[in-house]
């Protein structure tokens, strides 16, 4: 007899069989949670259902992928506080005075130092500009700090001031996506992302990774600074808000309820299971997801960004101002999501590219963002929470020696730069690297980007080699096949 093809609703059957097999193990959706919903056509007993739905959400969170998870050795961190200071500052400024620099200012640099040499705007050759404001050393470790940073000199001998940074991109959105993701190509899971995927989540109510931004713009990398990638999107950043909503749309319109609010999106969600049934597309499964995580943020998340309830001298101590959108009320809110269980929060600055107007603009970004950061660190040690909650400070690379925009600006500079750490395991008040007497080479301690990231994630209790994910045939990570664990920084 001639072959003939299958009966089509004999295909149809089977395929649909392997769909809801791959619908029942993946999506972590109980057989309970079906039969629960069949009860919503019923409006008293939707009511009465949705709060066992609240629970089997829970519950299906805790045993999904944002549930928390042991990593390779103990940690010393449990969670993340970055702030990235969006832009570049100029380390020369605030963190690596160079009295060599100040004495030669006006001059050409020296040939043999620009050899090979790549700038992004400006002729490598063009003079020297000397620092434009005084340093002075302060604490018990004698850290040299600017004037600029009177508030980060309180807390200096809680730092870790890292002065031989080295990356390997000279322009904003390539260095800032490098800085955080470990590669200048977009697409690569960010910093948060690997975090979350190795680490989970310790909340129900709130997003694991959120993210955070002021200043005069958004990043430059755009939203690849806390994408996930080839990740499962549910590690991605979540933006929030400081003022207002913290999510677009997350209150209510007129007239709807809690109750009604409930039973909508059960109908909807049992709409949503019927098409993964019969399409197996995973995206459904993340909407469903999504849409439980805004009804649980509904609650939680204005209520937490509420800064009207913390003490004046708490929002004094910050600079903080509830209902303003403010890199101060940020940094406390900040502190407010990792009180509450948010793994990783990432606060981006963007404001430090002073190609001109250098002496007016750093002091300015300083005003905004120095008392707000040593008010973190601070709020976090009285808490109990900087013990092992990791702090980061920095930004994409540092500035020239040589001088941009008549006589008052500096270029990019990737070949060394300044961030500081603390908390989470980090040695504290130490100095650590050194740059050459023009600010322009590392010579003592280098530390690569690749290097802080394994460090990093050493920290959070990863081995950075073996915290990997398959993509497209190959085992990815976030330092690549480079990086190395800079234990002279580990407490």
């Amino acid at each position: 007899m001639p072959h003939r093809p299958p009966h089509h609703a004999d295909a149809l059957r089977r395929s649909q069989t392997l769909r809801r097999r791959w619908f029942f193990e993946q999506c972590g959706v109980g057989l309970g949670s079906i039969a629960l919903a069949q009860l919503l056509g019923n409006p008293s007993s939707a009511r009465a259902a949705a709060a066992a739905i609240g629970d089997a959400s829970q519950e299906r969170r805790r045993q999904g992928p944002l549930a928390p998870k042991q990593p390779h050795h103990e940690p010393k961190a449990k969670r993340v506080i970055f702030l990235f200071m969006a832009g570049a500052p100029s380390h020369l400024e605030m963190f690596d005075y160079k009295p060599k620099l100040a004495e030669l200012d006006g001059q050409a640099p020296p040939e043999s130092l620009l050899k090979g040499y790549r700038a992004a705007f400006i002729d490598p050759s063009n003079t020297l500009l000397g620092p434009k404001y005084k340093f002075a050393r302060h604490g018990q470790c004698g850290a040299e700090l600017s004037e600029l940073l009177p508030h980060t000199a309180r807390v200096v001998d809680q730092l870790a001031i890292v002065r031989s940074m080295r990356t390997d991109a000279f322009n904003h959105a390539p260095a800032q996506i490098f800085m955080n993701t470990g590669s200048q190509i977009f697409g690569r899971p960010s910093f948060g992302a690997w975090t979350t995927y190795g680490l989970g989540c310790e909340t129900e109510q709130l997003p694991a990774f959120v993210v955070l931004q002021s200043g005069d713009k958004g990043p430059s990398g755009g939203n690849s600074n806390w994408g996930s990638g080839f990740l499962p999107t549910v590690y991605a950043g979540t933006p929030f808000r400081s003022s207002g909503d913290p999510v677009m749309y997350l209150s209510n319109p007129a007239g709807i309820d809690r109750a009604a609010q409930r039973d909508s999106l059960d109908a909807i969600n049992a709409l949503n299971r019927r098409q993964l049934e019969l399409t197996g597309d995973p995206e459904i499964a993340t909407r469903i997801s999504n849409l439980e995580m805004a009804y649980q943020m509904q609650e939680a998340a204005p209520e937490l960004m509420e800064l009207s309830g913390e003490t004046a001298e708490t929002l004094a101590m910050y600079g903080a101002k509830p209902g303003e959108a403010s890199f101060a009320n940020n940094c406390l809110l900040a502190r407010r999501l990792v009180e509450n269980g948010v793994r990783f929060v990432q606060l981006f600055h963007e404001a430090w590219d002073q190609h001109g107007n250098l002496t007016k603009a750093i002091k300015r970004n300083c005003e905004n963002t120095d008392q707000a950061c040593a008010a973190l660190v601070t709020d976090l040690e009285r808490r109990g929470l900087l013990e092992d909650t990791l702090v980061i400070w920095g930004g994409e690379f540092g500035r020239t020696p040589m001088v941009q925009g008549g006589n008052d600006g500096r270029d990019h500079h990737p070949n060394a730069f300044t961030m500081w750490m603390a908390g989470g395991g980090i040695r504290p008040g130490i100095s650590y690297g050194a740059t050459d007497e023009l600010g322009f080479n590392v010579v003592e301690n280098e530390v690569h980007v690749h290097d802080l990231h394994a460090t990093l994630l050493h920290l959070l209790g990863f081995d950075h080699t073996q915290l990997t994910y398959r993509f497209q045939g190959r085992d990815f990570r976030l330092t690549d096949v480079h990086g190395r664990v800079v234990h002279d920084l580990l407490a």
